[in-house]
């Protein structure tokens, strides 16, 4: 759209979409087909397996929706209504919530309840979002289909870094669990979890602002606006640091009242996890950095350097980290894995930056 073709635009997002409800629609077959031995490949046993069964099985059901709801959250953006995605993200949140203590809580329909309120959710940005693209009062709408020649593949190729970074979390958080029950225990695993929770917390402003800002590059790298481009990335870069710092202070100062919030005091739980988070905290001083990087590449449809930057940090840096300082220091070293593995990244994100600034022009380019 930055290059000034709305309507072929409009045709491949309109295409795109059918791609995603059809991909939806072939995985949920796919997993509700095979859905016993998946329950047991993802590490069920027999006494898990009927909730685990009841669980996904509604999730699969509305895997549709749930697509389509991460697929239209960045297109809010480029359709010029970015406090659509965000209000829609807080109706969905809350309707979870509310649904929860209503189906869980009050009606006792334990997984099954859990899991239709999180489907529920998920759905509302869904069918809102599909009512919203139908009107044409705006830059963006839906229209005949058309899909132009290498869109699909580019969109694929640099969405592959989210991609890895959602993939690699699930990797990452299996080994984290491994590890810690065979180091500590149960407390080691639900002090582990009571990171994962605080985690969600602090790396959904990152992620939320690194996506948010992805289609405003977009769009001012194709419409060729070099001098808007690098003063988007110079404030982007300023909050991303001032977020970092700001995350950093608060985690240390109230990792005792999170963590209370998930854990007795007087339990080992709370000490282990009081102690692994406050080290686990100084990663937040590279992480918001490391996913720009890899948000912004994506917005410059340099894919290639956007997955390289998630496969190091996630599937390179933290599992080897966790492995090694494991066995090297223990349940500390789990505590460690983070922030080296957020460490070793930003010194190659800096790098791209340098080594790409000119060439995108969003730095001067060098004399």
């Amino acid at each position: 759209m930055g290059e000034g073709k709305d309507q072929d635009a409009r045709e491949d997002f309109t295409a795109l979409t059918l791609v995603t409800v059809l991909t939806g629609l072939l995985f949920s077959a796919l997993c509700i087909a095979f859905l016993r031995p998946l329950i047991y490949f993802l590490g069920a046993d027999d006494a898990l397996f009927p909730m685990s069964r009841d669980y996904l099985f509604i999730q699969l059901c509305f895997t549709p929706a749930i697509f389509m709801q991460m697929f239209f959250q960045t297109f809010f953006v480029t359709a010029g209504r970015p406090k659509v995605g965000l209000i829609l993200s807080l109706i969905a949140g809350c309707t979870n919530i509310v649904l929860d203590l209503v189906l869980v809580g009050a009606l006792g329909l334990g997984v099954q309840g859990a899991s239709f309120a999180t489907c529920i959710g998920y759905s509302i940005p869904a069918v809102v979002g599909t009512v919203f693209f139908f009107g044409r009062g705006k830059v963006l709408y839906f229209t005949r289909p058309r899909l132009h020649r290498g869109v699909l593949s580019r969109s694929c190729t640099n969405g592959a870094s989210e991609m890895i970074a959602n993939l690699s979390t699930s990797i990452t958080t299996a080994v984290f669990n491994i590890i810690m029950m065979r180091l500590v225990g149960q407390d080691g695993v639900a002090a582990i979890t009571v990171l994962v929770y605080t985690q969600y917390l602090f790396q959904a402003f990152f992620t939320g602002f690194s996506v948010g800002v992805a289609p405003i590059f977009s769009y001012n790298y194709g419409s060729g606006d070099r001098a808007r481009l690098a003063w988007l990335f110079r404030m982007s870069t300023r909050c991303v640091l001032a977020a970092s710092v700001g995350v950093f202070l608060v985690m240390e100062a109230f990792t005792p009242v999170m963590v209370w919030i998930f854990a007795d005091r007087a339990s080992e739980v709370y000490r282990i996890a009081t102690t692994g988070i406050r080290i686990y905290s100084v990663a937040y001083l590279c992480y918001g950095t490391n996913v720009f990087a890899s948000s912004f590449f994506t917005a410059l449809s340099n894919g290639r350097i956007s997955a390289l930057i998630s496969v190091l940090r996630t599937l390179v840096f933290l599992l080897s980290g966790v492995v090694v300082l494991s066995v090297l220091l223990g349940a500390m070293g789990v505590w460690m894995a983070g922030p080296f593995a957020e460490i070793a990244t930003i010194l190659f994100s800096l790098w791209f930056f340098r080594r790409n600034g000119a060439r995108y022009g969003y730095l001067p380019a060098k004399s």
